[in-house]
């Protein structure tokens, strides 16, 4: 039963896997048992010498124990290129194939068992040839078949057989390996394919979230980079003017202020726009991507008069539910419904495959997802379910007012400690200190700032050297 319960919860990706390499390791198998009982036959084991009686199985099973090391290394190397076989497996598998294939040469020329030779031939053949056609090129594959033929035809005749059935049972055997060597290979291809489908899948995800964090960083970059510059500038002037007891310097640093106040109402803008969601557009945007994925998506949402926050809440319900559909579980279909009922609007989205790796995101120790929608829902009054249903489906319903307003937009997990409002430091006036003479401009005179551009180091009052700039920095 926990064998079962650990292959239900495996990914789709993980049970292609498994069955895939079961099925080459069950045919290897298979022919191992085959021989071990033609091997026992009443005619083998009254008419062949004892000691080859004895022989003769141990290498059956030395033939099955190598050729099964072989294959699973094979495999590992055509999925994994670059992954070396060991030549001493090779050696090993390939000495106990020959062996074997000699022991049952030799039973048949002294046994009389020419009807059960190619089937013993052929079985024989099968556990070095199922790792030998997935370590090398099908040009070399053909040759090393068309050898292996070419040699049986010399050795079988030795069996007592003429040129007719000795071309007969040439032609099954070949037809054995020939067969297991288009299957084993097809079959680790279309593994190979899937392998590489999942890949491509993780890396457009991964571009998707690193387009996303470039567009937001350059979106801050273009308001904050420009503003700052200005309020470095503005600062320095005030510093200048305060240094000679100019009255104008509260103006500079009242810009200052305006400046400040205008960049935290920019950059609040532009989280929230980072933050809002259309219901009708994740809905149309979960269609697509979960059909890209191979998974049914059926959606069921009528059009409804809704408050932009209980829209942009419930999209935000849609667009995680998604993201845990095609990262949890192994889905095959989903089905999200939007419907009013008594001045609610319930948001249901169920999925299968709730078993696979990972499903149940609410569970304790799980993800922070379904944690985070609960506190955009809690902003406008709404609540979130979630957990698993009937017959390995897990369900997510959202509840919300109908009319509902929103108190206050929760900040995704990922977004949680950014500074989205920034108090603005008071200006207070201070005393000038008496300035030693110098030389320079006439008293009152104040020199006219110097062209917007990037300070310098140089520069008295710079903002690398300002501690206002450096408050604003941190």
């Amino acid at each position: 039963m926990k064998s079962l319960r650990a292959l239900s919860r495996r990914s789709g990706l993980d049970k292609v896997d498994l069955y895939t390499r079961v099925t080459a390791y069950m045919l290897l198998w298979t022919a191992v048992f085959v021989l071990g009982l033609l091997l026992l036959v009443r005619q083998v084991r009254h008419e062949a010498p004892l000691p080859l009686v004895i022989v003769a199985p141990l290498l059956n099973l030395a033939n099955g124990f190598f050729g099964h090391r072989f294959l699973r290394l094979a495999m590992d190397a055509y999925l994994h290129p670059g992954t070396p076989v060991p030549r001493h497996i090779v050696r090993y598998a390939a000495a106990a194939g020959a062996a074997t294939v000699g022991a049952v040469l030799l039973e048949g020329a002294t046994a009389g068992i020419g009807d059960l030779l190619p089937s013993m031939l052929g079985a024989a053949l099968i556990p070095f040839a199922a790792g030998h056609c997935l370590v090398l090129p099908v040009r070399r594959i053909v040759l090393h078949q068309a050898l292996l033929i070419a040699l049986l035809g010399a050795l079988v005749p030795l069996t007592g057989t003429n040129a007719g059935q000795t071309l007969a049972f040439l032609g099954i055997v070949l037809f054995f390996t020939g067969w297991l060597a288009v299957t084993i290979r097809l079959s680790l291809w279309v593994l190979g394919v899937v392998f590489e489908v999942r890949a491509a899948r993780d890396v457009q995800t991964r571009l998707a979230v690193a387009e996303e964090r470039l567009r937001f960083g350059r979106d801050l970059h273009d308001i904050l980079g420009r503003n700052l510059s200005v309020i470095a500038l503005k600062s320095e002037l005030a510093v200048q003017l305060a240094r000679r007891g100019r009255p104008e310097a509260v103006d500079q640093m009242t810009e200052v202020q305006r400046i400040a106040q205008e960049s935290q109402r920019e950059v609040r803008d532009v989280v929230r726009g980072y933050r809002e969601a259309d219901l009708r557009v994740e809905l149309e945007g979960a269609r697509g991507v979960l059909g890209a994925a191979g998974i049914d998506c059926a959606v069921d949402a009528p059009a409804l008069d809704l408050p932009d926050p209980v829209r942009s809440a419930l999209g935000w319900v849609v667009r995680e539910t998604t993201t845990n559909v095609l990262r949890h579980g192994d889905a095959r279909n989903c089905a999200i419904t939007v419907r009013e009922e008594n001045g609610t609007v319930l948001l249901t989205v169920v999925n299968d495959g709730a078993d696979g790796p990972g499903a149940g995101t609410d569970l304790p120790g799980r993800g922070s997802g379904l944690a985070g929608l609960r506190e955009r829902l809690a902003a406008v009054d709404g609540t979130l379910e979630a957990g698993r249903g009937d017959g390995g489906t897990f369900e997510v319903t959202a509840r919300v007012p109908a009319t509902g307003t929103a108190t206050g937009a929760s900040a995704p997990p990922g977004m949680r400690g950014m500074p989205v409002t920034v108090p603005v430091v008071p200006v207070r006036t201070v005393a000038p200190a008496p300035e030693p003479p110098r030389s320079g401009p006439a008293p009152g005179k104040v020199p006219a700032p110097a062209a917007p551009g990037p300070p310098t180091s140089e520069s008295p009052g710079s903002p690398s050297t300002s501690p206002l700039t450096k408050a604003v920095d941190r």
